[in-house]
């Protein structure tokens, strides 16, 4: 083996699953070394974001870091709610019993803040070990040895090796692709989550939500706000901003060719959002990512030789209706994958780390919360589009309405059985047609009006931060026609159908009196979701470390 610095353990990613993974490392004094892309950890990350403590979880994240939610945290999530929506029509139902199944607690949280408090703890506790963390490093791929992995490449360094190597990198994990692990061929298999972070004062929030200091809302919506799109919006209370946000699957998205700001705005100008955001709007920041759908990607077997996939990157992400999960999992995969590998080292058999990862999720009950059973057995059916097809017709029927209305009294307590979520198929009829027959039905009119003016998508893009990689593109069109890439122009949530200043834009090219319709790309504006590696022909990898969009809020 070529003589490279050695560590015994990498983490790549210094976000909640690879800090987990991290920590508990240390905890076993395994000399680890922590590789983070960002200039800061939080830097580039993003999420809704909601992070949960279950009382089922074999880690949590206070556990792990005594002093996490004082610290670290925004608001203990005390309500929670869903609002099916049609026109000005709303019927909201209280979602707090299954918000509150299995939970010792819930905060809201904004990933830099997060983060970074993450990023100090781990540092000092790595170093104890001979390891530590370092910023601006972005790992772009796995080193091999006579096939067999070895290590990590970087932009920034020589080769480093490892006896295992952890890759929380999120959900465009290079590392998961590299191994064979992950692909990104299909767009059915993720979301696309769309955020705005909101000035608001906290005794606005308090005035406005009727909360105290020490208590937070959570609300969700659905219904034909979304020009039919499956999916949702979000609004979360932070201390002194809200979180805002839609997710999407991502064929949906195409599908129906609508633009991400323009869903997103959609939901800040409707009626029923005027009594929380006022007549004074700001918007601090617009964001987005990939969000995997566990149910179908989560990894059973998230490792291949001395790799360990845990978080995002290995899928692990519980989107399923109401429950949003991720976070969460992401602290107990990242703490089984180096308890793992110190029980595997007790016993000389440090190549089974890997397997004994997967065993532990499997027997904590991880993969069953992401990959639940009875989805899979019931997905063949209800996805098919002859069944969904029905369902929804006979939904919007008279009769279908007849016994929406009949079942009105006891819809509420339907919402909140979890098993009934874990159910949930991805199909129109739990995202659009139900919650708009629900409002159309039994719904009142929403009083009131909303003064919002968001942001145009130049300004949003305008107020982000950028350190341009110049001449160092790290997304590649290999096909520019429309047909290959041209769905980008319109799920690029910077990007849209006639506007010049986004990353796709679309193009007529005349040649020799005829017209080819393309796509060109500019990588400036990118805020490194992902969604064009899915939808489009490109080449795409993270921008170099400190390089690319700089998120302050997440």
């Amino acid at each position: 083996m070529t003589d490279y610095e050695h560590y015994e353990a990498i983490v790549v990613g210094a976000g909640p699953g690879g800090a987990a993974a991290a920590a508990t490392f240390a905890n076993y004094g395994i000399e680890t070394l922590v590789l983070e892309r960002g200039v800061e950890a939080g830097s580039k990350n993003v999420s809704g974001g909601l992070i949960y403590a279950e009382e089922s979880a074999p880690y949590t994240i206070d556990d792990l870091f005594p002093g996490f939610r004082e610290e670290a945290s925004e608001r203990p999530i005390t309500d929670y709610r869903i609002h099916n929506l049609a026109g000005d029509r709303v019927e909201s139902y209280d979602l707090t019993e299954l918000h509150e199944h299995d939970t010792e607690w819930s905060d809201s949280v904004l990933r830099r803040k997060m983060d970074s408090w993450l990023e100090d703890q781990v540092h000092e506790r790595t170093r104890e070990t001979g390891g530590g963390l370092l910023t601006g490093v972005h790992v772009n791929g796995l080193l091999r040895e006579e096939g067999k992995i070895v290590g990590v490449t970087t932009d920034e360094l020589d080769p480093i090796t490892a006896d295992v190597i952890v890759a929380a990198d999120g959900v465009n994990s290079e590392l998961a692709r590299d191994a064979g692990l992950m692909d990104w061929d299909e767009p059915e298999e993720w979301f696309q989550g769309v955020k705005a972070v909101v000035d608001m004062p906290s005794d606005v929030i308090a005035d406005r939500f009727d909360i105290d200091e020490d208590e937070g809302v959570a609300h969700l919506f659905s219904g034909d706000l979304f020009q039919g799109v499956r999916g949702g919006g979000f609004l979360y209370t932070n201390q002194d901003t809200l979180s805002l946000g839609t997710v999407f699957h991502l064929d949906s998205l195409v599908a129906e060719e609508a633009e991400p700001h323009e869903l997103l705005d959609a939901m800040l100008t409707h009626p029923l959002l005027g009594q929380w955001l006022g007549d004074d709007y700001t918007e601090l920041e617009y964001s987005a990512k990939l969000v995997p759908d566990s149910k179908k990607v989560a990894l059973r077997e998230p490792h291949f030789g001395r790799l360990l996939v845990v978080g995002d990157a290995a899928g692990q992400m519980q989107a399923q209706g109401p429950i949003i999960k991720g976070m969460n999992h992401a602290v107990s995969a990242g703490a089984l994958a180096a308890e793992a590998y110190a029980e595997a080292k007790g016993r000389s058999e440090p190549e089974k780390a890997g397997s004994h990862y997967a065993n532990k999720l499997r027997s904590e009950g991880v993969m069953q919360k992401l990959r639940p059973r009875s989805y899979e057995m019931m997905r063949g059916i209800t996805e098919g589009d002859t069944v969904s097809g029905v369902v929804d017709s006979v939904l919007k029927s008279a009769v279908g309405r007849f016994g929406v209305r009949a079942l009105s009294g006891q819809l509420e307590g339907l919402y909140n059985r979890p098993s009934l979520s874990a159910m949930i198929p991805d199909t129109r009829t739990p995202y659009v047609t139900l919650p708009t027959v629900i409002a159309e039905e039994v719904g009142t009119p929403v009083s009131g009006t909303n003064s919002v003016t968001p942001p145009t998508l130049e300004e949003r893009i305008g107020d982000l931060t950028y350190d341009t990689d110049i001449g160092n593109p790290h997304i590649k069109v290999l096909d520019n026609s429309w047909e290959a890439s041209g769905a980008a122009v319109a799920a690029c949530p910077v990007s849209a159908v006639d506007f010049g200043g986004g990353c796709y834009r679309e193009e007529v090219v005349r040649t020799n009196g005829s017209e080819e319709r393309v796509v060109s790309l500019d990588t400036q504006p990118c805020v490194e979701c992902g969604t064009c590696a899915i939808v489009a022909d490109t080449e795409w990898e993270h921008p170099r470390g400190d390089k690319g969009v700089e998120f302050k809020w997440g």
